[in-house]
């Protein structure tokens, strides 16, 4: 989690970073679009794109920076370009990307040559609504309760294509079975409490806890109340490179 101050030069780099925000009245601006932020939102900042962040409130503004750097770095694949001014030109209106993309319809025409979606902005008003008519249809999972993936409107995809994005909904007392997976996952709590048993180890949680889970470690989650959990992992790599493997039901310590 890490704090970003108003006024920092706008830049464009190789890696592909996810936004999880926390605040008010904080924006991001990606190639001259800018989108308020809002607790709980999913932002993608996109690879090689201008984007700059800005605080207009009085308080801190404060989020989740997921990176996809190793694995670019490992690649020899990692470039950073700083812009010449403080601020890089707002010269698209604020929701032109879901105006565009963001309605099951595309302009015709319309290309669109990057792997990451066409939309940046995932409000968490739309994934908290999406979840609880889901759970209004049918039963919780075993393992995951109720779980939705953010994805790339143009292919069905991943969001992203070095990352997986998620939001769980786990009602008010249900205790998900023994779960591992080769995906080390970091997962970011919304709203609710309960726990969390990783391995041999028990973690209680509250809004805005962050915890991690790495690979092939077994884990459940429990919940003393309704709960919303956002989650990444490095899991989409896996699944294209032929190593995802998952075990669901497992006996925890």
């Amino acid at each position: 989690m890490g704090m970003r101050p108003e006024g920092r030069s706008p830049l464009r780099a190789r890696c592909r970073p996810l936004r999880y925000f926390e605040g008010k009245d904080a924006y991001t601006a990606i190639d001259g679009e800018r989108t308020m932020m809002e607790p709980g939102d999913f932002i993608i900042t996109p690879s090689w794109t201008w984007h700059d962040h800005g605080n207009e409130s009085d308080g801190p503004m404060v989020w989740i920076d997921g990176l996809d750097m190793h694995i670019v770095n490992l690649l020899g694949a990692s470039f950073r370009e700083n812009y010449p001014e403080p601020e890089f030109p707002t010269n698209r209106p604020s929701g032109t990307s879901n105006a565009i993309a963001g309605s099951n319809m595309l302009p015709d025409g319309y290309e669109h040559r990057s792997g990451t979606s066409p939309l940046f902005s995932y409000p968490y008003a739309i994934a908290r609504e999406s979840l609880g008519k889901l759970a209004s249809l049918q039963d919780p999972d075993a393992c995951h309760a109720y779980k939705m993936n953010y994805i790339n409107p143009l292919t069905g995809g991943s969001a992203m294509p070095t990352l997986s994005t998620a939001m769980q909904m786990f009602p008010a007392g249900y205790e998900t079975a023994g779960y591992r997976s080769t995906a080390g996952t970091v997962f970011a709590v919304v709203e609710g409490t309960g726990h969390i048993r990783v391995g041999a180890e028990r973690f209680a949680f509250v809004p805005k806890d962050i915890f991690v889970v790495p690979s092939w470690v077994p884990y459940s989650i429990a919940a003393a109340e309704d709960c919303m959990i956002f989650s990444f992992s490095d899991r989409i790599v896996q699944e294209k490179l032929d190593l995802f493997r998952e075990q669901r039901g497992i006996a925890l310590a």
